[in-house]
C-alpha cells in the first residue's frame, strides 16, 4: 500500500510539473523566434518597467464615460482599453471595452482569438449571440442567442464568433470585460473580403458557393473597422 501511495504521489508530481512547464497563451498573433538574441524586438507581452519609476498613471485611463462616435455604416463604436492604453495591465490578463450603438447599430460578427468576453448592457436593448465551433460531420454549428436589456449579462466563450445588434429605436451602451490584456479581434467580413492582399476569388467562390461576381463585389467594398484605440 505504501508503495502505491508513493507511486501515485510521484505521478501527481510529474503531472503538476508538466502543467507548470507548459507555454503561456500567446499575447499577439505570432512571435517568430530569432537565432540572435540581439535581433529580438518583441516579447510575448511587454517588457516590464522598473518598479521604482512606476506611477499611478500607469494604472489609469480617463474618459470611458464619453460615448464613442457611431457615425459610420455599422452604427457602432468599440472603445478598447487594453495594455496599450493602461500599461499596468501587463501580465494581469484582463482588459475592457465600451460599446456604443446607434439605433439598429451592429457590432458585426467577430472573434477574440485570445479572450473570453463578458458583456453587460447599461442602456438599450441588444440582440446578442455566438456560434459554436464545427461540431462534427453532417452537424450544424449551433447559435446561442438572447435579447438583453439594461442590467443583463451575457458571456461569449473564447475564440467563438459572436455579435451584438441594437434592435431598439434609441441608442444603446454596453461594457465588456475580456480575459486578456490583449484579446485581439478578427472581424469576419473584414478579414475574409477586405484582406490585403485579397484572398483568391477562386478560393472564396468555392468556399461560399456563390458566383465569382458576388465575391468581386464584396471585395470591392470598404469594410469599416468600428474599433477605436485611444
Amino acid at each position: 500500500m505504501a508503495v502505491r501511495i508513493h507511486i501515485a504521489a510521484a505521478i501527481l508530481a510529474l503531472v503538476f510539473t508538466v502543467v507548470h512547464a507548459s507555454d503561456p497563451s500567446p499575447l499577439q498573433d505570432f512571435c517568430v523566434a530569432v537565432p540572435d538574441a540581439n535581433a529580438g524586438v518583441f516579447v510575448n507581452g511587454k517588457i516590464c518597467k522598473d518598479p521604482k519609476i512606476v506611477k499611478p498613471e500607469d494604472f489609469f485611463f480617463p474618459g470611458l464615460n464619453k460615448p464613442g462616435s457611431t457615425a459610420n455604416p455599422l452604427g457602432s463604436n468599440v472603445t478598447t482599453v487594453n495594455v496599450n492604453q493602461i500599461p499596468g495591465l501587463n501580465t494581469l490578463g484582463v482588459s475592457l471595452a465600451r460599446i456604443d450603438f446607434a439605433p439598429y447599430g451592429l457590432n458585426p460578427p467577430h472573434t477574440h482569438p485570445r479572450a473570453t468576453e463578458i458583456l453587460v448592457v447599461l442602456e438599450g436593448t441588444l440582440l446578442v449571440g455566438f456560434v459554436t465551433s464545427n461540431p462534427g460531420m453532417n452537424m450544424k454549428n449551433k447559435l446561442f442567442t438572447k435579447v438583453l436589456n439594461p442590467g443583463d449579462v451575457f458571456v461569449f466563450p473564447e475564440g467563438l464568433i459572436h455579435f451584438q445588434f441594437n434592435k431598439g429605436h434609441s441608442n444603446a451602451v454596453a461594457f465588456a470585460g475580456l480575459s486578456s490584456q490583449n484579446p485581439g479581434v478578427i472581424t469576419i467580413a473584414n478579414a475574409v473580403f477586405g484582406s490585403k492582399p485579397p484572398i483568391s476569388r477562386d478560393v472564396l467562390t468555392k468556399a461560399f458557393q456563390v458566383d465569382k461576381n458576388v465575391v468581386k463585389y464584396l471585395q470591392s467594398q470598404f469594410w469599416w473597422d468600428n474599433h477605436y484605440y485611444p
